[in-house]
């Protein structure tokens, strides 16, 4: 290795901010890919801003607070808080600026040709106006509340990216006075359907018009000020602080405190505000004095205030404009007039979402609620969702006389409503339910049914790398394993003791477990690797995650690059190491994939000498997954389907020549190209057509 470098020389590593913009960029060049249809351009437009509201609610909130403390111990790559500020500001600029002309330039001027027009109010005929006139007096002028910012009246509070309207009156000395009016977005749509001739009213979506429900208030707005002159009205959201650490130690009652900090998280300090372009400079410095906000976390945008909103425009009936729909695959021994309990005694199955139905999931757990022979159901939860048949067919179990645990884990960032309004239903059904574990957070997808048999109790399993979350798993890509082995069964039985009890594990037999076997078991059969490549030559690692960022495990890696152990990492969102640098890390080989579903399956793929090593899960290579979390990597020990996993999936995953890019030692991402003479492959197309031709892995 040479001199310059070490392990810990900041030069090796990319600021953790910085890989995630990263990400965000890559989301925001697939709304830039006309090969998509347009109404999947506007959901990444709004998915890239809907990112950006948590980055700041999370991460430049905990860099603020970082630097407000006087923190000074610095990440790997060596940057302290304010540099770190500083950076992200430099590097995001850019990417509004490039939101702004793709909206404006490139779609906003597509759906107006594909017959959905989105109106400033001005370019509405008088008819139409009329109309929406209407509708403001009748419908939104009643729950409008102007609130006076002066001598008599503070400054009012403003809740977390709430859409308002700051408004300039003008008495008739000419003396000026602010007030904000909040748009009330969270009772009317954001995008308010405007009637037109061809359109009725009728609910045909082929030739649509909106308008923006702030532009409605805003013409509308003198009938709160009468006899005043309204000056001016600009459109403006705040963002706060929502990573409010929940105390477990302290907290008697933790649904209670989760209540509460849920609250509270509406309150937090502001982060970041978000205004017209055209708001004059006297408002704005207003803006960032009352609130606490520096200049420079004071962002105009050359385009509506709050794009996220803009998934509305998803809802409307326009499959021309969306992906074509596609029939998940379900394997025929899973189906639900079959016996799942012995299709997984026959052999384990792997399913792959959303290729693969996540029906099975949800078959398993319903089917064990009405079996006579089932004893038991236990199950993680982390993200349910609303309506969850899982959580259904739980509350079925109980009502048959089903003894059923649930680990509900309530501080599931953003998650906790559901959470808590599931984890009282259970309650009130009799399930034990579980609240989490003090001082670390269930991450872990486990569910095992334990059933009584001829030959006595045996235990089937499910273990994912995703939540059981019925609508996620169409758009997210995970796996999902069903068996009935012995050894991992006993594993899960022990860990769900650690989680309902007070167990302490300290080994297990197949399973790695965060945070007590899984980061040294990674980091043993790195170095095993390394052995490999000594003494045979044939050393590979392939891990495929959604963030690399832990150092002990980085530095593993670069000690493993330069023991010539040929890596293939791919990771979709942060990626801290530097590939291809000469002499630390040259063997290493890094791309990520943004596409139509949310690459969220991890695959850690260990060569050894052929006798290859395969876990899938729950985690990624971060420090809070590693030694914060509960988290379980599990062996596939199948050997069929490890063929599958290493001879087809995993190619195609590394091999993509359509949506993969591949980070540069510089830490800027290139798009792959197909090879001379090869056809074009995206992974995703690939294996959409490909669904289902894994089934008979292990039979």
């Amino acid at each position: 290795m040479p001199e310059e470098y070490a392990i810990t020389d900041p030069a090796l590593y990319t600021n953790r901010e910085i890989g995630w913009l990263s990400f965000n960029r890559h989301v925001l060049d697939e709304a830039k890919d006309d090969r998509h249809p347009l109404l999947e351009r506007v959901k990444f437009l709004a998915i890239f801003a809907n990112n950006l509201d948590e980055f700041f609610m999370i991460r430049v909130s905990g860099l603020q607070r970082q630097l407000t403390k006087g923190v000074l111990k610095a990440p790997p790559d060596g940057m302290t808080p304010a540099q770190q500020l500083d950076a992200l500001q430099r590097t995001l600029l850019p990417d509004l600026d490039e939101q702004a002309r793709t909206w404006k330039e490139e779609i906003h001027p597509l759906l107006a040709a594909s017959g959905i027009h989105i109106h400033k109010y001005d370019s509405l005929d008088p008819r139409q106006k009329e109309v929406m006139h209407r509708l403001f007096m009748d419908e939104i002028f009643p729950v409008l509340t102007p609130l006076a910012f002066d001598s008599s009246h503070p400054f009012p509070f403003i809740s977390n990216l709430s859409l308002n309207l700051a408004i300039i009156v003008r008495d008739q000395k000419q003396k000026e006075f602010f007030a904000r009016v909040k748009v009330p977005s969270n009772l009317f749509s954001r995008l308010v359907r405007v009637p037109d001739e061809r359109d009725a009213g009728h609910g045909d979506d082929s030739c649509v018009h909106f308008v923006y429900l702030e532009d409605i208030i805003a013409a509308n707005v003198t009938a709160l000020f009468p006899g005043m002159e309204v000056v001016a009205a600009y459109p403006f959201r705040i963002t706060r602080d929502a990573d409010l650490e929940i105390e477990v130690d302290e907290a008697s009652d933790l649904l209670t405190t989760v209540e509460e900090i849920m609250e509270q998280r509406a309150r937090g300090k502001p982060v970041r505000i978000e205004v017209d372009s055209s708001m004059t400079a006297t408002i704005c410095h207003m803006l960032e004095t009352k609130l606490g906000v520096p200049s420079f976390m004071l962002y105009r945008v050359a385009h509506p205030v709050g794009m996220a909103d803009l998934m509305q425009l998803l809802s409307l009936d326009r499959p021309d404009l969306k992906d074509a729909p596609f029939a998940p695959a379900l394997p025929p021994e899973l189906g639900e007039d079959r016996d799942i309990f012995s299709a997984i005694r026959r052999h384990d199955i792997l399913l792959y979402h959303p290729y693969d139905s996540f029906s099975p999931m949800v078959n398993f757990i319903q089917q064990a609620a009405h079996d006579p022979d089932v004893l038991a159901i236990k199950i993680t939860l982390y993200r349910t969702g609303a309506n969850s048949p899982v959580v259904k067919a739980l509350m079925e179990a109980r009502e048959n006389g089903k003894a059923v645990a649930a680990l509900i884990e309530l501080k599931a960032r953003f998650d906790e409503e559901n959470n808590i309004g599931w984890a009282r239903a259970l309650e009130s059904q009799g399930v034990h339910v579980v609240y989490g574990v003090v001082g670390l957070k269930v991450h872990a997808k486990l569910c095992m049914v334990v059933r009584r048999e001829k030959d006595g109790i045996r235990r089937y399993m499910h273990l994912g790398t995703g939540n059981y979350n019925a609508s996620t798993s169409r758009i997210y890509t995970d796996f999902g394993l069903f068996t009935c082995d012995r050894e991992i069964g006993e594993d899960i039985s022990e860990l769900f003791n650690f989680l309902t009890g007070y167990a302490r594990i300290e080994h297990y037999r197949k399973l790695l477990v965060a945070p007590v076997t899984l980061r040294r078991s990674i980091i043993g059969k790195i170095e095993r690797e390394m052995d490999r490549q000594k003494t045979h030559g044939d050393g590979y690692l392939m891990f495929k995650m959604n963030a690399l960022v832990d150092p002990v495990c980085i530095a593993a890696l670069y000690r493993a690059s330069q023991a010539g152990v040929r890596i293939e990492l791919q990771i979709r969102g942060i990626c801290c190491l530097k590939p291809g640098i000469p002499g630390v890390s040259e063997t290493i080989r890094m791309s990520a994939i943004v596409g139509r579903f949310l690459e969220h399956a991890r695959i850690y793929y260990f060569h050894n000498g052929g006798d290859a090593e395969i876990f899938l899960g729950s985690a990624d290579l971060m420090p809070r997954n590693l030694d914060r979390r509960v988290e379980v990597l599990y062996p596939i020990q199948n050997p069929r389907i490890r063929t599958v996993l290493t001879e087809s999936i995993i190619p195609a995953q590394l091999n993509d020549t359509e949506k993969l890019r591949i980070l540069t030692p510089e830490g800027t991402y290139t798009r792959a190209t197909p090879q001379a003479g090869k056809e074009p492959l995206g992974v995703q197309s690939w294996l959409l057509s490909h669904r289902g031709s894994w089934y008979d892995a292990g039979s």
